[in-house]
């Protein structure tokens, strides 16, 4: 003899932890995507992951850290090409802060699976980027 199923839907007085974003990802992946190629995807997460607060900071600071990277490795770029000889020291200095941003990349995709994308400051260097990231995604509505 079969059982009937219940007629009454189920339901939780609390929202699942892990809610879909609109494009169809969790708040941990959304998280660690957002750092995936840096301010670029930042930019992206931001607006993508709007609703999720814990999301648009992450995207926030990976736009502010990586951005500010690639302005330091621009500035170091142009200042070597114009000293000539003496323009070594600044490719050096360049490709030291490339391979600090590396690492500071992974670490953070780390950090943010660990966490399971919930707000966490970047490795580092959260100190300096958290204030500018809490500004960023606070602006966006």
């Amino acid at each position: 003899m079969a059982r009937a199923a219940s007629t009454y839907p189920m339901t939780s007085s609390q929202p699942p932890a892990n809610q879909p974003q609109p494009a169809g990802l969790d708040k941990k992946t959304s998280a660690i995507l957002s750092y995936a190629l840096g301010w670029l995807t930042g930019i992206i997460f931001l607006f993508v992951g709007k609703n999720d607060p814990d999301v648009k900071f992450h995207a926030s600071q990976s736009i502010v850290f990586f951005g500010a990277v690639s302005v330091i490795n621009i500035v170091l770029s142009i200042i070597g090409s114009l000293l000539g000889v003496l323009g070594i020291i600044f490719s050096l200095a360049g490709l030291a802060v490339a391979v600090f941003a590396v690492v500071v990349w992974i670490m953070a995709m780390v950090q943010t699976n660990n966490t399971g994308g919930v707000r966490a400051e970047l490795p580092i260097v959260g100190k300096f980027t958290a204030p500018y990231a809490d500004r960023l995604a606070n602006s966006v509505k």
